[in-house]
């Protein structure tokens, strides 16, 4: 894993010196996200429908048909839950992504253009994040966070420094069982290339 990020990270700097640099922000909302902890003593796993809320700061570099993003997370499900076997409330994750990103997900092109983006990196997880469950503890249970290896597929429309897509995203642990699923609608704001529109001097 620290061979790919010395990798991406030689990539943006190779890039940066023939490419536009822009900064901004990503936000959006898990339609479902699913964490399963490394061997619970109890049904490790929790899920979570409504109330997911995603938001983290980006770096694109690039130009219009190509650009290489970083990005980090943070994400919270208020109402994450284990079905199964209740053992508390709310879910966490921390996802840490860089990106190679086409056509319209480029986050510098003008024009209206469909695209898509290929990704990986780390995500940090936990569930059972309040209200934790006395029996639960009383067994020695616990919860914290733990890492898995994510890999992640997007797809969507961009204009102008502002994009929209749908994304899925795996997370595994080759030394555990824990595993991550996030599956849902983000939008990307490059703050550079937006303020361009009220430029002068812009080609718009």
């Amino acid at each position: 894993m620290k061979s790919i990020f010395c990798l991406l990270f030689s990539l943006m700097t190779l890039t940066a010196i023939y490419s536009q640099v822009g900064i901004g922000l990503t936000a959006g909302t898990d339609i479902y996200q699913r964490y399963s902890n490394d061997d619970s003593i109890e049904y490790g796993s929790a899920g979570s429908l409504l109330l997911n809320l995603t938001m983290g700061p980006k770096l694109w570099i690039g130009g219009d048909k190509f650009s290489i993003s970083a990005e980090a997370q943070a994400n919270i499900g208020l109402l994450g839950l284990a079905v199964k076997d209740y053992k508390g409330l709310g879910m966490a994750s921390f996802p840490m992504i860089g990106r190679l990103n086409f056509q319209g997900l480029s986050g510098m092109d003008k024009e209206f253009k469909p695209g898509f983006s290929i990704g990986g990196g780390v995500q940090f997880n936990r569930t059972e994040l309040y209200y934790l469950a006395n029996d639960f503890e009383d067994k020695g249970g616990e919860r914290n966070f733990f890492k898995t290896y994510i890999i992640e597929a997007a797809f969507g429309v961009g204009m102008t420094g502002v994009s929209g897509f749908g994304f899925v995203r795996y997370g595994f642990n080759p030394d555990t069982t824990a595993n991550s699923f996030n599956i849902g609608i983000m939008m990307d704001f490059n703050f550079k290339k937006m303020f361009g529109i009220w430029d002068p001097n812009s080609e718009l």
